[in-house]
């Protein structure tokens, strides 16, 4: 299964978030970090304020920051919430046009998998997979905006 880009930005900010859980962080330091532009960022910033896995501090001084505690964010809820639109199969998706629908049996091996990639991923939370804040300052995009 392939995560889609919008997934991929979603866990770098979450990461990222998590390495510099001492201070609130702006779309424009990640975006420089990451090489993203930042109206893509504020996609995921939205997606992510939406579904309560961070807080958004407006006003001058404002920025981003977790809403929980990196222990508390599940990676297999992260990337479900993020790929929630993912369709990865035609008769997923609301506009099935398949012709074998009614008599094809891939669909519920196909729910089986992903089902089992969602478990597999439910297992580790944010935490396990959490990077030294300093590794962001050997970025080379990073060391460029200082």
């Amino acid at each position: 299964m392939k995560l889609s880009t919008f997934t991929d930005y979603n866990l770098r900010v979450l990461l990222y978030l998590a390495a510099h859980q001492e201070k609130l962080s702006t779309i424009q330091e990640i975006a420089k970090v990451y090489n993203i532009s930042e109206n893509h960022l504020m996609k995921v910033i939205h997606h992510l304020s939406k579904n309560n896995l961070i807080q958004s501090v407006r006003g001058k001084g404002g920025g981003i920051r977790l809403h929980r505690k990196p222990a508390e964010l599940n990676l297999g809820e992260i990337v479900r919430l993020a790929e929630e639109k993912s369709v990865i199969v035609e008769c997923f998706g609301n506009k099935n046009q398949c012709c074998i629908n009614q008599s094809c049996r891939l669909p519920p091996i196909l729910l089986k998998a992903f089902d089992a990639f969602y478990q597999a991923l439910a297992q580790y939370t944010l935490q396990d997979i959490l990077l030294n804040h300093q590794i962001f300052t050997l970025l080379p995009i990073a060391t460029e905006h200082k």
